[in-house]
């Protein structure tokens, strides 16, 4: 049975690529054969090899499983836009038929896979369909990554209100201190533990240098592995 987990974010830009990485550092330190999965990637640079995402790249690198590039990133886009957005600019309908098999692929060779989202919880892949509408369908457990900065504890407690109306479990979320400078950050912290119902993973710094080994910030002993 492969442990496999949904990554979202709060917000864009809040660090979920971060967490991620962490998360499968944590669990390679398990010894788990990991594997990071980004379904859909907005914002792609040209390569010899293809279009190419930043932060699917990260999670490739941080898996222990060697992986394809494809593998990892089916749906590398150019714009950096909303996914609804950028595919028809690239020609490209997103398929979910495409992520449930890509995710399939992945569980046959991983013992933990560390899903990662784009945007937020509700961000569209097409005028009819949202991205976590594919993660009701495959009943993904869900981590939930908060930015601490201000405004940040009515964005995580309005994620965990939808996540769990959709049907899913949070089972844990992380806080990643993406502003330095922000005031109150061991309230905002205080508050967040007793109210969102989820254990929390870890704390990550403001790390000016994200190169290296991050797992160490978090404890999954709360989650089933």
């Amino acid at each position: 049975m492969t442990d496999t987990f949904f990554v979202a974010g709060t917000d864009t830009d809040i660090g979920k690529t971060l967490a991620a990485k962490a998360l499968l550092q944590a669990l390679n330190a398990l010894d788990k054969r990991t594997a990071g999965y980004k379904p859909v990637a907005a914002g792609c640079h040209s390569t010899a090899e293809g279009l190419r995402n930043d932060d699917a790249l990260t999670l490739q690198q941080a898996s222990s499983l060697r992986l394809e590039y494809r593998d990892v990133n089916p749906y590398a886009l150019t714009q950096p836009l909303s996914p609804h957005l950028a595919a028809p600019m690239d020609r490209v309908e997103i398929d979910s038929e495409v992520l449930t098999q890509g995710l399939a692929q992945l569980q046959a060779q991983a013992d933990a896979i560390v899903v990662e989202g784009a945007g937020g919880w509700l961000v569209p892949l097409s005028d009819t369909e949202n991205l976590n509408q594919w993660v009701m369908a495959q009943q993904l457990p869900v981590i939930l990554v908060v930015g601490i900065r201000l405004g940040c504890l009515n964005h995580a407690l309005l994620s965990k209100r939808v996540i769990e109306a959709d049907g899913l479990k949070l089972v844990g979320w992380i806080a990643n201190h993406v502003d330095p400078s922000a005031a109150c950050q061991q309230e905002n912290l205080d508050y967040l533990s007793r109210h969102l119902g989820a254990p929390l993973l870890g704390r990550i710094p403001y790390l000016e240098d994200t190169s290296g080994d991050i797992g160490h910030y978090l404890d999954l002993s709360p989650l089933t592995l």
